[in-house]
């Protein structure tokens, strides 16, 4: 099997005694899935009664996409399904080889119902290969990390991980490809840039295609940028949205406390709780089963045990939402109502759900928000979430808006709960900004 200049220096890394993490990634068509697949295939052989895992965010794509980069590496080199190896595919999910050496095949997605991913339970491995790690969390990719222990002094390795992605702006961004771009990336960590140019054997229609998508996924794909996001839609800067978790500059006020409650309703989304001081969060909790009646009695002791007032607390009133706010009798939040006024000044958003995410956007944007002690998937969470948030029908007339929530559903595979959690917080910012009306009190008065 010949590999291309990019995936040689990748394995060189892969063979060393020195690194521990690699990322190997870029444009589309690198050979990714190729270079992940031949490393474990010919760890498996060389080693025997070795344990690797590969995995990826959901176990079904890995089946479609992943494991068949398998069946050609296997087809390439020689290797007999039945004779050398056999795929496992029923509750076990691995690739079993001839000499006791066994790949698991393991999904990473983030499940709310198993945060600390304790399916993957005792777990013992000898190296990992994740494709697409655009799509797990960090937590996920430090979990599989601490399970590399089967037999590593035994074979005389170092723990080995490889990641495979295409430009993203999840933790490989910060961890890998900006040190690298630095110069400053630590020796035990390495980055392969590769481009679709760097594979000899692409198919020239596959490039074509490349070139005809939209101007972001071209430059993602075929371009392999990682600076990506320069669509003129995108409302918050990444790099104030990471800012959120390290801008102590931020202080609490000591003042007036507020409540914001994103619910949602037995395991469908996540509920988000947060108590702020000013615009710093001082206490959050994600929910991802709850009754109304049991939400509202967690809130009244968080209210108490804070000092929250319910006309401080504002709780999403859409949906299920609605009976919280019934049974509280807090604020309301409607995502579809009318805008609030501002000194005295009705602007011409589309509605309220348009009019707070601008104004988060200015307050993220101008690092006046401070999001202390987030764990780090919820970083990722946010960080994710607030990357979609995208102002709509740029220059055309009409009412000020942002892309709909199912627009943004698709994309994450899940709601934006955490930074609706944050758009609702711009309410209270908005209501003290609306003045009384003179002219039409004088009206009144006749």
């Amino acid at each position: 099997m010949k590999l291309n200049q990019k995936q040689t220096q990748a394995l060189d890394r892969l063979e060393d005694r020195s690194t521990n993490e690699v990322v190997y990634g870029g444009a589309a068509g690198g050979g990714k899935s190729i270079l992940g697949t031949y490393w474990l295939t010919k760890c498996s052989l060389k080693y025997p009664n070795s344990r690797w895992l590969m995995g990826r965010a959901k176990l079904k794509t890995l089946k479609e996409t992943t494991l068949q980069s398998f069946y050609k590496v296997a087809q390439m080199q020689g290797i007999r399904a039945g004779t050398h190896y056999k795929v496992n595919s029923s509750n076990a999910n691995s690739i079993e080889f001839f000499n006791g050496s066994i790949i698991l095949l393991k999904d990473l997605f983030y499940y709310p119902s198993d945060p600390n991913f304790d399916e993957l339970g005792s777990l013992e491995i000898t190296g990992a290969f994740i494709d697409e790690v655009s799509q797990i969390t960090e937590k996920a990719w430090n979990i599989v990390r601490s399970r590399i222990r089967h037999n590593v002094d035994k074979f005389g390795l170092a723990p080995k991980m490889l990641g495979t992605t295409n430009p993203a702006k999840n933790f490989v961004y910060p961890k890998f490809y900006k040190p690298f771009r630095e110069g400053i990336l630590p020796p035990d960590l390495a980055f392969i840039q590769a481009f679709v140019t760097d594979n000899p054997d692409i198919d020239r229609y596959y490039i074509e295609n490349l070139r005809k998508l939209d101007q972001i996924s071209r430059a993602r794909l075929l371009d392999g940028n990682w600076e990506y996001d320069d669509d003129p839609s995108v409302m918050m800067k990444y790099e104030k949205i990471i800012d959120l978790f390290t801008n102590t500059h931020v202080k609490a006020n000591g003042g007036k406390r507020h409540m914001t409650i994103d619910v949602a309703r037995l395991g469908k989304n996540d509920t988000t709780i947060r108590i702020w001081d000013g615009l710093v969060c001082i206490y959050h909790k994600s929910i991802a089963k709850c009754r109304i009646d049991e939400l509202a009695t967690l809130v009244r002791k968080l209210q108490a045990d804070y000092g929250v007032p319910n006309s401080q607390t504002i709780a999403d009133e859409d949906g299920v939402g609605g009976g919280l706010v019934d049974t509280l009798r807090c604020k309301g939040f409607v995502n579809g109502s009318r805008p609030v006024e501002v000194h005295g000044k009705h602007y011409n958003y589309r509605n309220l759900r348009a009019q707070c995410y601008f104004k988060l956007a200015d307050v993220v944007n101008n690092n006046e928000m401070y999001l202390p002690d987030e764990p780090i998937e919820n970083r990722e969470r946010i960080t994710q979430e607030l990357e979609q948030i995208k102002q709509k029908d740029i220059g055309k007339d009409g009412a000020i808006t942002i892309i709909g929530k199912e627009q943004i559903k698709q994309v994450l595979g899940r709601s934006p709960d955490e930074a609706d959690n944050l758009m609702m917080r711009m309410w209270f910012e908005l209501k003290p900004a609306q003045t009384i009306n003179l002219s039409r009190i004088a009206n009144a008065i006749g």
